[in-house]
């Protein structure tokens, strides 16, 4: 498999006092490598390593029945899986697919408190399925570190290709001392951004593209996954198991996540409820939209009422754009021969909502909230985050346009005090009239 950002994360994290008194749980999609990164982590830092998985042996479930107390639970496990290593100190549980069993995530506490075992928990829905139910025993509170795991960023895919570190170490130096990436090395990037955004970051997907160069074959793999998720919206909407699944909810959840390509082609790319059902209110919706938000496989970016910090405290939370976490997946919901239109750099209409959802996408990968700013005079922003702590303006040209609004922002810094807008498009790096212009592929380096 493929070399993850997530594991350095992991290891610090381990190295950390907190790690003797947390479990860690991975969330996120199914598909984004979790239970790789797990046994891959847990190889690394352990003498024995004990993995269950909930969805593969639900005979398990049974440990995790009655009270919680460890050396029952420790002897019923070494029942069930004969030849296993035990040791106290040297032993980590892994807890696969964990939202099929939520006693065994309560087990947690009982474990932290124990001292002699540790943790570590992966699952997809979490917060989702089971734990927001009157039933289990309940969240471990307080006993849990939690890292939100998505699909591979641009420079994981760089890394799966065999991008030397050499090369990317000078796209770091263009990037940090704003000069031109030279020519052979920018005309790459930009055609490895464009296989990114045609492929995307789940790891199969990645693997599928790396053996064949087959678009045809990464765009059926990718439906199938779609296929899988819209799955999922029925299967963990159960109010009890063995129930029927909320028929209305279900229908709006597919309704909102299958409209998000043609919210996004929009000239005014607000959410518009109007675009999911005519005359529908927003209040039918909300719950649809939390459920997307909350399952990762959409990020919300909320309207400012103010360009001001702190971004959260001047968000209006029913003004909203929604995007998709991967790249690959909305290439995919768009029509058929749109890769091959990217490749070639001929994205028609897309283009723009293209070029938006993966800067956002990049953004949300590296843990930033998304925000924009649009006012009805039609001043727009693309974005506005913090950069080196600092308001900072994003844009996202799809082609070399001109940026008004942003332009009219800088110029009158006593109305909105901000000095720094960062222009991402086709272009190399460069530095004028206060802004500085990025190629797209670069976006993975606005951190800090």
């Amino acid at each position: 498999m493929f070399k993850r950002k997530i594991l350095d994360e992991m290891i610090a994290w381990k190295a950390s006092p907190l790690s003797d008194k947390k479990a860690l749980v991975i969330k996120g999609l199914r598909q984004i490598g979790k239970t790789f990164t797990a046994r891959q982590y847990a190889e690394l830092m352990y003498d024995n390593v004990i993995y269950i998985n909930f969805k593969e042996d639900e005979g398990m479930k049974a440990v995790f029945e009655g009270d919680l107390v460890v050396d029952r639970m420790v002897l019923d496990i070494s029942a069930r899986m004969p030849g296993i290593r035990i040791v106290p100190g040297k032993t980590i549980f892994i807890f696969d697919e964990v939202q099929e069993c939520s006693n065994a995530r309560a087990s947690i506490k009982p474990f932290m408190i124990d001292g002699r075992f540790d943790v570590i928990c992966t699952g997809s829905l979490l917060g989702i399925k089971g734990y927001n139910k009157k039933r289990g025993k309940g969240i471990p509170a307080g006993f849990e570190h939690i890292i939100y795991m998505k699909p591979m960023d641009f420079e994981e895919f760089l890394w799966a290709k065999g991008i030397s570190s050499e090369v990317l170490d000078s796209i770091r130096e263009c990037f940090d001392k704003v000069k031109a990436v030279n020519p052979a090395m920018h005309s790459a990037m930009f055609r490895y951004f464009r296989e990114y955004i045609c492929v995307g970051g789940l790891p199969h997907i990645v693997d599928t593209f790396l053996r064949t160069s087959d678009m045809n074959a990464v765009r059926s793999e990718q439906l199938d996954i779609l296929d899988e998720y819209r799955d999922d919206f029925g299967k963990h909407l159960d109010e009890k198991e063995n129930e029927f699944t909320d028929s209305v909810l279900l229908g709006r959840i597919n309704s909102v996540f299958d409209s998000i390509p043609a919210q996004l082609s929009k000239e005014n790319k607000k959410f518009q409820y109007s675009m999911v059902k005519k005359n529908s209110r927003g209040d039918d919706y909300k719950a649809a939209i939390q459920w997307l938000v909350d399952s990762g496989l959409v990020s919300k970016c909320n309207n400012l009422a103010l360009l001001q910090l702190p971004l959260n405290g001047n968000m209006e939370d029913n003004v909203f754009k929604l995007y998709l976490q991967d790249t690959g997946l909305f290439v995919a919901m768009l029509d058929p021969g749109t890769a091959g239109d990217i490749l070639t750099g001929d994205m028609g209409i897309y283009k723009g909502a293209i070029y938006e959802n993966i800067i956002a996408d990049a953004f949300s990968k590296m843990g930033r909230e998304l925000y924009y700013y649009r006012r009805e005079s039609g001043m727009e922003i693309d974005f506005v985050t913090r950069w080196h702590k600092n308001l900072t303006l994003v844009e996202v040209k799809s082609t070399s346009g001109k940026v008004k609004s942003a332009t009219y922002v800088l110029s009158h810094p006593e109305i909105y005090g901000v000095e720094t807008c960062i222009k991402l498009g086709d272009y190399n790096v460069g530095f004028n009239n206060g802004k500085l212009t990025v190629p797209y592929y670069m976006a993975f380096l606005i951190v800090g």
